[in-house]
């Protein structure tokens, strides 16, 4: 049974200069972040399926590129894996009082209002005077949206009513109709940006994820074109000699189907 001690020796072992991996020994910080992404999204998609053998699997996956980049900040000085073992857990009792001080929490509302006042003191130690300041920019678009959304309404700068979200949405829409019809490419990303942004106030305010949201509509999209593959595979057709009349009339008669 190895042990988290020994999974750090084999870490260090392959970036070791004589005796490591070569590809190993090449990467850093910049090089392992689209590593960090696949595994983080993997992780996710494990979790999205119920996969748990999958999930077992992704979550050391994910553990590696942590010890890792911890290797990687240990050889240049900066911090070791123990550092962060040592942060995190400081930092799971500072953010709950109700569990390790002398706060109460009778529900998960009043546990999270616990977690967010400790979460300011934190940020004003690191000087950090914004409600938005630590929002990652690296986060999904539509998520940290979202996000930005959410920490705004905590403050009262929010709709109050649901229709009005709406009607900012078709106000959009119509912003990004005149700047097709202009032709004015840079006004139109803008706009389309502004479209997006409503759009997901629309979804939180009728509480739905707009992250989760659209990756069902990117599964629906993709298994509906899968299944155009399969009919025109069955018919002996090469889906590039296809017009795309012919591929819309298969694509009607799947969504008649579900």
């Amino acid at each position: 049974m190895a042990t988290i001690t020994q999974f750090l020796e084999v870490v260090a072992r392959l970036r070791d200069p004589q005796r490591g991996c070569p590809w190993d020994i090449q990467q850093n910080f910049d090089t392992m972040l689209p590593n960090l992404l696949e595994e983080t999204y993997e992780v996710a998609e494990a979790l999205h399926t119920h996969d748990k053998k999958a999930l077992r699997e992704e979550l050391g996956d994910l553990l590696l590129q942590v010890v890792f980049l911890s290797q990687l900040a240990s050889e240049e000085g900066s911090f070791t894996f123990q550092d962060v073992l040592n942060d995190i857990h400081d930092k799971l009792i500072f953010r709950h009082p109700h569990v390790f001080g002398e706060k109460s929490a009778q529900n998960s509302e009043e546990a999270l209002a616990n977690w967010e006042a400790q979460k300011a003191q934190e940020k004003l130690a690191k000087g950090q005077s914004s409600i938005l300041d630590d929002l990652p920019f690296a986060l999904p678009a539509l998520t940290r949206a979202n996000k930005l959304q959410k920490r705004c309404a905590k403050v009262g700068f929010d709709w109050d009513n649901p229709e009005d979200v709406l009607a900012k949405v078709e106000e959009e829409l119509n912003e990004v109709k005149a700047e097709i019809t202009a032709q004015n490419q840079p006004a139109l990303e803008e706009e389309l940006g502004d479209l997006l942004f409503a759009t997901v106030n629309l979804c939180r305010h009728h509480q739905v994820d707009a992250e989760a949201s659209l990756r069902y509509a990117n599964v629906k999209f993709e298994n509906r074109f899968k299944q155009i593959e399969l009919r025109l595979q069955k018919q002996g057709k090469n889906i590039t000699d296809c017009s795309l009349a012919e591929l819309d009339q298969h694509w009607q008669a799947i969504k008649m189907l579900e």
